[in-house]
């Protein structure tokens, strides 16, 4: 007897987030030009099954970080449903945004590369992030705990800016800068 269409399509939804949740892992291990072979390895499946739901190294890691910038997205409005106040909301979603650029190794470079599926990439985390950080921004200066003036594109880039990891500057140094950078945009409360 063969399966229902739901029980396939469910397997098959089983499938791809795995194999989203080993690139994932893979890209931050070994960046963005990882071998396809490393991916299908950690999610155990065949490379076949990696190109028939992704075709192109582009479909795949714009898929990956499709996923992560509306997890990213959709935290913002959990954290200040959930937090103690609008900038302790914020502060934890930069932690998660801080989290989201430091491990994306190869990244600029393959947006770079003149791929139009990768361009998009740039274009889909502003117009998925920057609202939700504006909704942190508007909710802490309702609260009267952000200096006026800033925009979140602004404090994005700033982040993204100090999240820039070399030899000597890894991810807990880009935590801590942004954290000072926080509180150098708190209203004097």
């Amino acid at each position: 007897m063969p399966e229902p269409a739901g029980v396939r399509r469910a397997q098959a939804q089983r499938t791809r987030d795995g194999v989203l949740a080993a690139a994932a892992a893979v890209f931050v291990d070994r960046g963005v030009q990882a071998p396809v072979r490393d991916i299908a390895e950690r999610a155990g499946v065949g490379v076949g099954t990696i190109y028939r739901n992704f075709p192109t190294r582009a479909d795949l890691v714009t898929a990956v970080y499709r996923h992560q910038i509306d997890t990213c997205a959709a935290l913002a409005p959990r954290l200040l449903a959930e937090s103690a106040s609008p900038f302790a909301a914020l502060t934890g979603w930069a932690d998660a945004f801080v989290e989201f650029l430091v491990t994306k190794h190869g990244l600029g470079a393959a947006l770079g590369a003149g791929d139009p599926g990768m361009e998009n990439l740039h274009t889909l985390m502003l117009d998925t992030l920057v609202p939700a950080c504006a909704t942190l921004l508007e909710a802490c200066a309702a609260a009267g705990e952000l200096a006026p003036g800033i925009t979140a594109y602004t404090l994005m880039r700033a982040i993204g800016n100090l999240c820039i990891t070399g030899p000597d500057y890894g991810r807990s140094d880009a935590g801590h800068m942004v954290a000072l950078l926080l509180a150098g945009c708190r209203n004097g409360t």
